[in-house]
């Protein structure tokens, strides 16, 4: 979490260096075959970028100890490094993927946003929900405003450090981001759908956009018993399969001839209900917001332990997924992440 605030920095690194392209280049094809649901590779200097340079960024990769690197432009993978083929735990990059499938029932009438938890029967162990915080709607918890404080499953330390007192703030009131509501809303979506998380993932999602990876045992419920009913849902996913996820995003939920993802859901899903609430980002439904202001028109994108990046830029056409492998005792940085951006910012070819 404590990263997130210098997110805006590194959108301002790639803003120089891909403006004037994007100005001269037209629409190009999605990064995979209708019918085979590949990725497409491109020798780097096809659109725009320098192989020598991007060369020295590997190199710059394996010294901070990233595990896996891609960039795309339009669509096509110029940058890939590491092992993009090893399945790593995604941590929060797991709320994106549920905000998804929120979208697609939401789309079909399965679900309706405000439902609040009495109509829903959503309670919790000791201190079980007041009345009050029974008021919170799905939609307060896809915007991580439910006013509700109760400890909760996969807590980091600065989560708990930081959570509001229980009844300081009324359901809609207030953006705290907050475990609770990310794993209430897991529940919630299997007890309105009748499907689990992981199964309806895999359906609606994996399966149909080609991943070549995940499979169902990719997924695992964390259950804290002595906090709260609701277990966090953790994904271990390939570079290669978050790509696929962030183009599906970039090309507004269509995969070939398929709407996987209601249109009118990325829109919503992407809005900055909470503006600078998350050390100065903004937060739609699960989703961390790129401001019209970065120079590349409204993005979004998410973190797991600040070090796992997935990164959606519709308006320039960009998608960059950065992986650590966080089973391992790891030391890179932020700031090391951010070299490594402007790195291959700065393997962009002049025009």
């Amino acid at each position: 979490m404590k990263y997130k605030n210098c997110f805006r920095e590194m959108i301002e690194i790639l803003v120089v260096a891909v403006f004037f392209f994007i100005a001269v280049t037209s629409y190009g094809r999605m990064a995979f075959c209708a019918e085979t649901h590949d990725l497409v590779y491109v020798i780097p200097e096809e659109i725009g970028w320098s192989t020598v340079k991007l060369e020295e960024t590997k190199s710059y990769a394996e010294e901070i100890g990233s595990a896996a690197v891609m960039a795309l432009y339009d669509g096509k993978v110029f940058f890939s490094w590491g092992d993009i083929a090893k399945k790593y735990l995604v941590h929060s990059i797991r709320k994106p993927f549920l905000s998804a499938l929120y979208g697609i029932y939401v789309n079909r009438g399965l679900i309706d946003l405000d439902k609040n938890l009495q109509e829903l029967g959503i309670d919790d162990i000791a201190p079980v929900l007041t009345l009050e915080e029974k008021k919170a709607t799905i939609r307060d918890l896809l915007m991580s405003r439910s006013g509700i404080y109760h400890p909760a499953a996969a807590e980091a330390k600065e989560m708990i450090k930081s959570r509001p007192k229980i009844g300081s703030h009324q359901p809609g009131s207030f953006f705290y981001y907050n475990n609770w509501d990310f794993n209430a809303l897991g529940t919630i979506f299997e007890k309105v759908t009748g499907k689990k998380i992981f199964e309806a993932f895999k359906e609606e999602i994996a399966d149909p956009i080609g991943m070549q990876d995940f499979l169902l045992t990719d997924g695992r419920y964390q259950l804290e018993w002595e906090k709260s009913l609701h277990p966090a849902y953790h994904f271990r996913m390939t570079a290669r399969d978050m790509a696929r996820f962030a183009l599906l995003y970039q090309n507004n939920g269509q995969w070939g001839n398929l709407q996987i993802i209601p249109r009118n859901w990325i829109k919503e899903s992407a809005f900055p209900y909470s503006a600078h609430a998350l050390h100065g980002d903004s937060y739609g439904y699960m989703w961390s917001i790129i401001p019209e202001e970065s120079g590349f028109g409204a993005g979004f994108y998410h973190t797991g332990m600040g070090v796992h990046f997935l990164v959606v830029l519709p308006d320039a056409k960009l998608v960059f997924i950065h992986r650590v492998d966080t089973d391992k005792k790891f030391d890179i940085t932020f700031k090391q992440i951010r070299q490594l951006l402007y790195m291959i910012a700065n393997a962009r070819i002049a025009e």
